[in-house]
């Protein structure tokens, strides 16, 4: 057996699920995130939504290494724990705050309601967890001869978020293979660019947009822009299904902005933006966007700047947050039967679950309201559905019923914070060091297919693969 090996146990033909194991001995391993899978995705090894449990052998298994918090690279940590892992869980420092706070959720809403046992995995979880500054190597206890160690680079995709440098074998003969986790734009609000490495031999990257590019940042907000306005001139509710974490404080960043250069203008026909409020409907998206405030030290100079010049990007006037499960089903009620022109952003990012299915249910039926996509969508989620067949007329189904799609549905892809194919591309290329091997995952087989034929005329002398074919 060649060291260092591979091996993948989720996001290969799909982009959740994200779990790739490093062995750099008989005896030696460490995991790459271990990701929730959702929809039709699973492992190819037995596992995927409905079936959680880990089934690949972890005794050798040394360290958990977290790319970003991300439920679809994080969520399958209590599965880990359960099947007997207690190594140390490294990842960023900003990571390690975020983490305990997204698997106890994770645990609520998958495993159990019960707070003491939910209490005592999480204090487990904590003492497990080593946060690691940016740029710093991290050695890995090994019992082989091979010695093994990882550094986090920033990834410009959430806050926290990394690609890994993996160092296997001493300095003058180590082999570097670099997990990209998922990479951001370069302009993505709020975050630092991502990180350029300067070579490797092995780079494992993801190709969730690796056959499309994104309009640039002022192009897409001024898409949100039009998208409101022309929503709100109806006097429906604009509903944006997003993920508490990322993707949900980067959108209320972007609409301080809009809110902020337009005061004095009007919205719509009779509605000033002063009168437009935009509703936070989750409770862990309104924990998060506390945590990214309290995080400011890994902002950007912009969003610093902002701070600065007297603005709250995330928590200015007409920000409204609801709480409380009586309180959502409230807003829904009255949203969905009054004519009153609200931004609503729920949980449930690709609406197989959370507080967004309420919203969709009450109103994908009626077309002055608008559905506002701003992350991807995989297949077999009904977001997927909702976003191809809803500009048809079409349906989709929702806890088993059937909802008919009437209201208007959007997409703004450049908001999901993953990098396009120019910028993924561009990661491999600024290389000094071209890798001798890419492997292409966490991407549909249409987009990493196309990524993959552009990488072999632009790096003929790399070979790219697509695991399992890798």
């Amino acid at each position: 057996m060649a060291y260092p090996e591979i091996l993948h146990h989720g996001a290969v033909g799909g982009v959740t699920g994200s779990c790739h194991e490093l062995r750099v001995g008989e005896d030696d391993a460490i995991l790459i995130d271990c990701g929730l899978f959702q929809g039709a995705e699973n492992s190819g090894e037995g596992a995927g939504a409905n079936n959680l449990a880990i089934e690949f052998p972890i005794d050798h298994v040394r360290a958990l290494v977290v790319t970003h918090v991300h439920i679809d690279h994080v969520g399958r940590i209590p599965y880990l724990i359960a099947a007997g892992f207690r190594g140390p869980i490294y990842c960023s420092q900003p990571s390690a705050k975020l983490l305990p706070v997204v698997l106890e959720d994770a645990l609520k809403v998958g495993v159990t309601r019960n707070r003491d046992l939910i209490e005592r995995v999480i204090n487990g979880l904590k003492k497990m967890i080593r946060g690691v500054p940016f740029g710093q190597w991290q050695p890995i206890e090994v019992e082989g001869a091979t010695p093994l160690a990882v550094q986090f680079r920033r990834a410009g995709h959430i806050l926290g978020s990394a690609w890994v440098d993996c160092r296997c074998g001493n300095d003058a003969d180590a082999r570097h293979v670099i997990f990209s986790g998922d990479l951001g734009d370069a302009d993505t609000p709020l975050l630092h660019p991502p990180d350029q490495p300067q070579g490797c031999d092995v780079l494992v990257l993801e190709s969730t947009y690796g056959d499309r590019n994104h309009e640039g940042r002022a192009a897409r907000q001024q898409a949100l822009e039009k998208v409101l306005r022309h929503a709100l001139e109806d006097r429906g509710t604009v509903l944006i299904p997003a993920f508490s974490i990322g993707r949900t404080q980067e959108l209320l960043y972007e609409l301080e902005d809009i809110l902020h250069r337009n005061r004095g203008g009007n919205a719509a026909s009779r509605l000033a933006w002063e009168d437009v409020e935009i509703v936070l409907d989750s409770p862990m998206a309104a924990t998060f966007t506390d945590l990214y405030r309290e995080l400011r030290p890994y902002w950007d100079d912009e969003a610093r700047a902002r701070i600065a010049a007297g603005r709250h990007p995330l928590d200015f006037e007409q920000l409204t947050t609801i709480d409380s499960h009586d309180d959502h089903l409230r807003a829904v009620q009255y949203l969905a039967k009054t004519g009153r022109p609200v931004v609503v952003i729920a949980a449930g990012g690709m609406c197989a679950g959370g507080r967004v299915v309420n919203y969709l249910k009450a109103m994908l039926g009626d077309p002055k309201h608008d559905i506002l996509f701003v992350g991807y969508q995989a297949r077999g989620t009904p977001g997927r559905d909702i976003q191809q067949y809803g500009p048809r007329g079409g349906y989709v189904e929702l806890d088993g019923e059937r909802v008919d799609i009437r209201a208007r549905v959007h997409t703004i892809s450049g908001y999901s914070a993953h990098a396009d194919q120019h910028g993924l591309i561009e990661f491999v290329r600024n290389m000094k060091r071209l890798p001798r091997q890419i492997r292409l995952i966490h991407g549909d087989p249409q987009a990493s297919g196309v990524l993959a034929d552009h990488l072999r005329t632009l790096v003929p002398d790399t070979l790219v693969a697509r695991p399992p074919d890798a």
